[in-house]
């Protein structure tokens, strides 16, 4: 009976949990809301008197407004990946390491594991990567999310105005709704500007738009500053091929810490997110190359990665029943927690 009505507690409170996690959203949905009845109603058909200067205004705006919603719903609805089921224990492998007491043995049981997966980094004590909470080892550039409570790869970060943790799966869409959002304030601010002087020095009545006017101004141009930030923060991290969490710590290989370890140069980086075709760069559809377990990297002397000695790439070989290549290097293996 106590054991029960301490699973309906908890239960209970990873409901509210996540139904606050929706609160942030909710405050953006409702502010956006109101930026449209602000701009269409009280702007473009109250207060704006030419009808071309109308057209122009509400065509341009309802192209930017259509793009900020298809991708801020990408972001917040395109669910993280995780790991392949490769990378993650086997029910009795998981059973046998949990039951062995013996570090060395435990050891051991992951080295086998991870010669056949290709992982090329570390932890900062030089060890294979471990999540002893999914009990798999973790693919380059992923990473546990606690809120998600779940691996995610190339994890970038957990947003809360998204309600979604950003990585391989929507980190373009992320991109493209910073982008649109800059643009959508700016194209606000710019537009509202003539008539907020209007009304300030008295040469628009004052009327019920005046408020809707001067406060739609002052909040594009607020959440214009913060955006523009966060997006050249993040056209930075593009432009190093970067996520959020290697910026504050650099991926660690066998030999040692590389910042710029998964930097190409800025063509090819930026096509590690937004792929190849051109076409595709400015919609929120998938067209990130790859399946976010391995990236390319800058070009190691074999001497001082062994790794990159093994030229044979690991694949998905559920269907033809290949194994997967074994490393020769000789690896330590540590929980990272």
């Amino acid at each position: 009976m106590r054991r029960s009505w301490k699973m309906a507690l908890s239960g209970g409170l990873r409901c509210c949990r996540r139904m606050l996690a929706w609160v942030p959203v909710l405050v953006i949905v409702l502010v956006v809301l109101w930026s449209y009845y602000a701009y269409v109603f009280e702007l473009c058909v109250v207060t704006v008197a030419n009808t071309i200067e109308k057209v122009i205004y509400l065509t341009v705006y309802h192209a930017l407004f259509a793009f900020f919603i298809w991708t801020y719903w990408k972001s917040i609805f395109t669910l993280p990946h995780q790991p392949h089921q490769k990378f993650f224990m086997s029910y009795g492998d998981k059973e046998r390491y949990e039951n062995e007491e013996r570090p060395e043995v435990q050891k051991q049981m992951l080295l086998d594991i991870a010669k056949k997966l290709p992982v090329y980094t570390r932890t900062g004590n030089g060890a294979v990567r471990f999540c002893d909470r999914c009990h798999l080892i973790k693919p380059d550039r992923c990473h546990h999310c606690s809120v998600c409570s779940m691996c995610v790869l190339k994890m970038d970060h957990h947003c809360p105005w998204v309600n979604n943790c950003i990585g391989f799966s929507n980190y373009k869409f992320f991109l493209q709704f910073l982008a649109y959002s800059v643009l959508y304030c700016l194209y606000i601010a710019a537009t509202v500007f003539q008539y907020f002087i209007k009304y300030w020095v008295g040469d628009l009545p004052n009327t019920r738009s005046k408020f809707h006017v001067l406060f739609l101004l002052f909040v594009a141009c607020m959440f214009f500053v913060s955006l523009m930030i966060l997006f050249g923060y993040h056209c930075w991290l593009l432009s190093r091929n970067k996520t959020t969490l290697e910026a504050f710590s650099a991926p660690v290989f066998l030999n040692g810490p590389d910042k710029n370890g998964f930097n190409l140069g800025f063509i090819k980086n930026f096509q590690q997110v937004f792929g190849e075709n051109k076409k595709l760069w400015l919609l929120p559809i998938g067209s990130s190359p790859g399946d976010g377990h391995s990236f390319p990297m800058r070009s190691m002397n074999e001497s001082q990665n062994p790794l990159l000695a093994n030229e044979e790439h690991w694949e998905d070989n559920e269907e033809d029943g290949r194994d997967f290549p074994e490393s020769s290097s000789s690896l330590t293996i540590e929980m990272e927690t």
